[in-house]
């Protein structure tokens, strides 16, 4: 079963409170989204890391109920 843009945004939120987390979906299916997560846990992290934190955040759904994700993650400016 596909995930809403709701739940994506809460799985990060609940792992990582202090994420500014937005959502788009790209293709109108439930399947493709875009994310942009805002968080200072991030800072000091590699780009790789970063993105870990978020596939860690969505336990497991990644490549299941979530096809695919486009990330960009940064630290505040």
């Amino acid at each position: 079963m596909a995930m809403n843009a709701g739940e994506i945004e809460d799985m990060i939120k609940a792992a990582i409170p202090d994420a500014t987390v937005t959502i788009r979906d790209l293709a109108g299916d439930g399947d493709h989204f875009a994310a942009e997560v805002v968080s200072e846990s991030f800072r000091g992290k590699t780009r790789v890391q970063q993105h870990q934190m978020v596939y860690d955040a969505l336990q497991g759904n990644m490549g299941d109920a979530l096809h695919a994700l486009a990330l960009q993650t940064s630290a505040p400016q």
